[in-house]
């Protein structure tokens, strides 16, 4: 489950406390680009950019990691406890969840401390869920070597994760009800793709960039081991709508 940073009284978040409360196995995994970029300005680091992708060198890991496992991380876990969940809070470092290596740019640009995943161990997860806790994951990555950390995005971190833990539905929450076909067009939304269809139209130029690594998520995490993924928008009762069908459903043939 990816969505975006939660917020006071964000309905995201009592969606996911009525569906635990329920006795439905939660993971949330959550981003915070924003927040980091706010973050960066105050300590006066610049941010740059390839093709959408942040460049992080050592100062700006720094802040990325002090920004999403501690303020973002702890804030989504208090307003879940509140809510009357029994939400843990962790970082794909801890218990080595996500192992990444380094990523390159479409052109093989260095993007610095920036990680592809390459492995997924889901001990942790499944340990809290087991106890009956809510994993709140933070996308921080941990080098094979594990001598530093791996910034990494959240979509695609929450996809890997969905896909170990065989999930029976990996939900992305956006701004869009549906992926569009054509930009141009509201009404051109996806009701429907394969992974193999997914991952060729998020390689294409008719996929906005941040509609790419949503997209991606979602066909690999359907390919490699999800039941099915849905990309929907943030409106009350988000979760239930895209399992109905309110959302583009990515799952195998």
């Amino acid at each position: 489950m990816a969505g975006p940073t939660a917020g006071q009284n964000d309905p995201l978040l009592a969606e996911l406390a009525g569906r635990w409360q329920d006795g439905e196995a939660v993971v949330l995994v959550h981003g915070g680009g924003p927040e980091i970029d706010a973050a960066l300005a105050r300590r006066g680091i610049a941010t740059a950019r390839i093709a959408g992708q942040r460049v992080t060198g050592e100062a700006t890991l720094e802040v990325t990691e002090a920004v999403l496992c501690g303020s973002i991380n702890k804030r989504i876990v208090r307003e879940l406890l509140a809510l009357g969940v029994r939400a843990a809070g962790v970082s794909g470092q801890d218990g080595g969840t996500l192992i990444a290596q380094r990523a390159l740019g479409e052109n093989g640009e260095d993007l610095g401390f920036v990680g592809e995943i390459v492995a997924v161990n889901t001990r942790l997860i499944q340990t809290l869920l087991t106890a009956g806790y809510l994993p709140v994951v933070a996308p921080l990555a941990l080098a094979r070597r594990a001598d530093h950390a791996y910034n990494v995005n959240a979509d695609l971190a929450a996809g890997a994760l969905a896909a170990a833990l065989h999930a029976r539905a990996f939900v992305l929450v956006t701004n869009v009800p549906r992926v569009l076909r054509d930009l141009d067009d509201p009404a051109s939304g996806i009701e429907r793709l394969t992974p193999d269809e997914a991952a060729s139209f998020a390689r294409s130029s008719a996929c906005r960039s941040s509609m790419k690594p949503k997209l991606l998520a979602a066909a690999n995490a359907a390919r490699d081991g999800a039941a099915a993924s849905y990309i929907c928008d943030a409106k009350p009762n988000a979760i239930a709508s895209a399992l109905r069908g309110d959302a583009t459903i990515v799952s195998p043939p």
